[in-house]
């Protein structure tokens, strides 16, 4: 992608020109980045190291963690990094790769909660055709196809957003965040950017919709099930995933339904963190506290 627009680097958001503020930053910042590390690594680990949890709900986890993981070291370390040299600076091309890499992990966040509805609706719905339509082949050809996909999604809007003219180099933002880069064109619009707006709209619409008609349909078989025991067993492999759900619908909403201002924010500044920090952080620990099965293995590792 070839830098026309005269923007050499890219100046990101100050959180304070006091060096204490600034050390402060980077240790919230730093605490919370271990923690989200931490949590995610010990899901994955899990996963692969124990045959107790070698099936395709724990598969989409191991994945759906690997997402969390990748999200947040895209952005975090720079801004920590920042924080600790008393800087701003970002590179023209190191700003392309924020926004290439973390808008794939936000499409791949978003598919993968879409498959996981997918393989509880067949695992509740249709649970003797489970095996079969929910294969290892299967989820290994599902999973590359939301990666493919992710990544592809990820180019077309680095495409969109690096394709303008920029007026400014000063982002409002402590990341290369999209609706911030925007406002800095000097063209208004751009067609190559709203049209992939405009699809990321509907496809994750699309993803919505499904995933509430799947819910409606387990929802609606669980009711059918007889016993008590049989209804709580099945919900307890649902809760942990709608509950994930709607906490990156919820956030995701606050952060990109209000305008981003033409000023540095506090309030965007910590709706950003929200939905960027937030999910990734809690996702392993809800399914951690929902699962008996993942809390089972993860007492293990801990005394290993």
């Amino acid at each position: 992608m070839d830098n026309q627009t005269g923007v050499r680097y890219f100046l990101l958001l100050e959180i304070s020109e006091t060096q204490q503020l600034q050390l402060l930053h980077f240790f919230l910042f730093f605490v919370l980045y271990l923690a989200i590390t931490t949590a995610n690594l010990l899901i994955i680990c899990a996963v692969v190291f124990h045959q107790q949890l070698q099936r395709p709900m724990y598969f989409f986890l191991m994945n759906l963690a690997v997402q969390d993981l990748g999200s947040v070291s895209v952005i975090v370390p720079k801004s920590m990094i920042n924080s600790l040299t008393n800087s701003r600076h970002i590179s023209y091309f190191g700003c392309v790769a924020q926004v290439f890499l973390f808008v794939s992990f936000l499409g791949s966040n978003v598919s993968i909660l879409t498959v996981m509805a997918y393989d509880r609706y067949v695992a509740i719905c249709n649970p003797l055709q489970y095996e079969m339509v929910m294969n290892w082949k299967a989820c290994a050809e599902i999973i590359i196809l939301v990666w493919v996909t992710s990544l592809l999604y990820g180019m077309l809007h680095t495409t969109g957003t690096f394709s303008v003219f920029f007026c400014s180099n000063v982002v409002n933002q402590f990341f290369c965040e999209v609706p911030q880069l925007l406002k800095l064109s000097c063209s208004g619009f751009n067609l190559v950017e709203v049209g992939v707006l405009v699809a990321s709209v509907i496809a994750g619409l699309g993803c919505v919709a499904f995933i509430i008609v799947s819910y409606a349909m387990i929802f609606k078989a669980v009711l059918r099930i007889p016993s008590e025991q049989g209804r709580q067993k099945a919900l307890s492999t649902c809760i942990p995933h709608l509950t994930v759900v709607l906490m990156v619908l919820i956030t995701g909403c606050f952060a990109y339904l209000r305008p981003p201002s033409n000023t540095p924010s506090y309030l965007d500044f910590g709706l950003t963190v929200l939905y960027s920090l937030l999910p990734p952080l809690f996702n392993p620990i809800i399914y951690s506290m929902r699962n008996q099965n993942i809390r089972f293995v993860l007492s293990k590792l801990w005394r290993f």
